[in-house]
C-alpha cells in the first residue's frame, strides 16, 4: 500500500478530515494533502509520527497491502 493510500485510509478510518489529521500530526493541512494526493512523501521524523498515531489509534498495516483496523467500528477485519 501506498503512502498517500495509507494516509486516505486512516483518514477515513478516523473520519477526520485532512486539517483535522494536519493537527493531529502537527503538519499544515497543504503537507496532509500533498501526501493523499502522491505529490510528496514524508521526512522521517513526519512519517514517524504517523505511525505512532497509527498506532495509538490501533491501525496497523501489515505489509501485505491489507490494513489492519481494530478499535473504530465499521472495520469488516
Amino acid at each position: 500500500m501506498e503512502f498517500s493510500d495509507k494516509v486516505r485510509f486512516v483518514r477515513e478510518q478516523l473520519k477526520l478530515s485532512q486539517e483535522d489529521l494536519a493537527r493531529a500530526l502537527n503538519v499544515s493541512f497543504a503537507t496532509i494533502n500533498r501526501w493523499e494526493n502522491a505529490k510528496t512523501k514524508p521526512i522521517r521524523m513526519a512519517q514517524a509520527a504517523f505511525n505512532s498515531f497509527c498506532e495509538n489509534n490501533s491501525i496497523t498495516f501489515d505489509g501485505s497491502d491489507d490494513p489492519r483496523q481494530s478499535k473504530h467500528e465499521g472495520s469488516d477485519v
